[in-house]
């Protein structure tokens, strides 16, 4: 079961992230460009997390799951703070 919300976790993540890139393409606000790519980097944690827990759960993959993550907050973060000069 929990690999279900792990799936579908990871599709909604995918799922905004191009919805806002696509918002991006339309209308060229550089928050939606910063915050597509934090969706898309918080994909990818979630489907590091099905792959952790689910496909291997014999390896810990806590420290390769979490980088993702991070670069997609930092690159938020980076966007927030390079837009609001």
């Amino acid at each position: 079961m929990s690999g279900v919300v792990y799936i579908l976790c990871a599709s909604t993540c995918l799922l905004c992230s191009i919805m806002l890139a696509r918002g991006y393409r339309q209308n060229r606000i550089p928050l939606l460009f910063w915050s597509a790519l934090c969706f898309l980097g918080l994909f990818f944690d979630n489907v590091l997390l099905y792959v952790d827990h689910i496909m291997v759960p014999d390896i810990d993959l806590a420290i390769w799951r979490k980088m993702p993550g991070l670069l997609a907050l930092v690159l938020l973060l980076f966007g927030l703070i390079w837009e609001s000069k």
